[in-house]
């Protein structure tokens, strides 16, 4: 692991920006009124990803309930609910031609269901617009309420994603609202109530974790049966949030994934730039099926 003193991005963080324009997806997002986690929480790989003409869907609004401090998103009041946005969802993606579609939404703490009629809404809105069309959601945790993960489901998500962020001993440094815990049992619940349905969780690297709390977190989510685990570097989106602590390097990032990948996971992702939705299409294909 390197220190993180040096105020220069390390050489693997470099990044020449696509030759592909990015314009055709804006125009897209713009013209649906729709937001992305892209923006919304300053990704770095969001010219990439909308020069390949992706990008993950965020509902509920842009506005969240909860304040998490490596977050760039907006926190506050949840915004009043738009009805027609499942359908707007699904326009946007079938105009940009997506074959595996990401949903992702805001913390919505506020509402009696928590944005679990709405995502379902907008998965089977999706799903009509574009047949054979592969859906992966990253949600919030629900309070782990079991017939609000069930409403979800009801919509046959592909990938139930929910992201525990970081290792144990962080979490209330790193998400105060949330429970590590918690996050386990909403990848259990979802086993048990839909097998059929690939179970997805990722982390952040760089925030003073140690290797064994890594791999601890590794032997939880397989203890849920989590299939598919995402790691990736922690790059702070301003001076506000939750300082660095340590750049990890690729080879780092390749061991971890080799070592994780024995705790018996169907896929592990992991990498300086990678995120929970970074080429989640590929990750879905490369996971070793359920049946398996």
């Amino acid at each position: 692991m390197v220190d993180v003193a040096r105020k220069r991005l390390p050489e693997w963080l470099r990044r020449s920006l696509p030759e592909r324009s990015a314009q055709a997806t804006h125009g897209v997002l713009e013209k649906n009124k729709l937001n992305t986690v892209c923006e919304s929480a300053i990704c770095p790989n969001r010219a990439e990803c909308y020069a390949h003409r992706t990008a993950t869907f965020m509902i509920l609004g842009d506005v969240c309930t909860r304040s998490c401090g490596f977050c760039a998103i907006k926190t506050g009041k949840g915004l009043t609910l738009e009805q027609d946005e499942p359908e707007r969802v699904a326009s946007a993606a079938a105009e940009m031609g997506l074959r595996y579609v990401v949903i992702t939404s805001v913390a919505r703490d506020d509402l009696k269901d928590e944005g679990a009629e709405h995502f379902a809404r907008t998965i089977a809105a999706v799903k009509k617009s574009i047949p054979g069309v592969k859906v992966e959601v990253l949600t919030p945790d629900f309070h782990a309420r079991p017939e609000l993960i069930e409403q979800v489901l009801s919509a046959a998500p592909d990938v139930f994603n929910h992201n525990m962020e970081s290792v144990k001993r962080l979490q209330k440094y790193v998400r105060p609202q949330a429970r590590y815990d918690r996050s386990l049992e909403v990848l259990s619940l979802v086993k048990k109530i839909r097998p059929e349905t690939y179970t997805k969780s990722g982390i952040m690297l760089g925030l003073g974790e140690s290797r064994e709390e890594i791999l601890e977190v590794g032997r939880d989510l397989r203890n849920v049966d989590c299939d598919i685990l995402t790691v990736g570097q922690y790059l702070p989106p301003s001076k506000d949030h939750l300082p660095l602590q340590e750049y990890i390097s690729p080879e780092v990032f390749q061991a971890l994934a080799g070592e994780l990948m024995t705790f018996g996971f169907r896929d592990v992702f992991a990498g300086p730039y990678v995120r929970s939705s970074y080429h989640a299409g590929e990750t879905f294909l490369n996971a070793k099926p359920l049946e398996d």
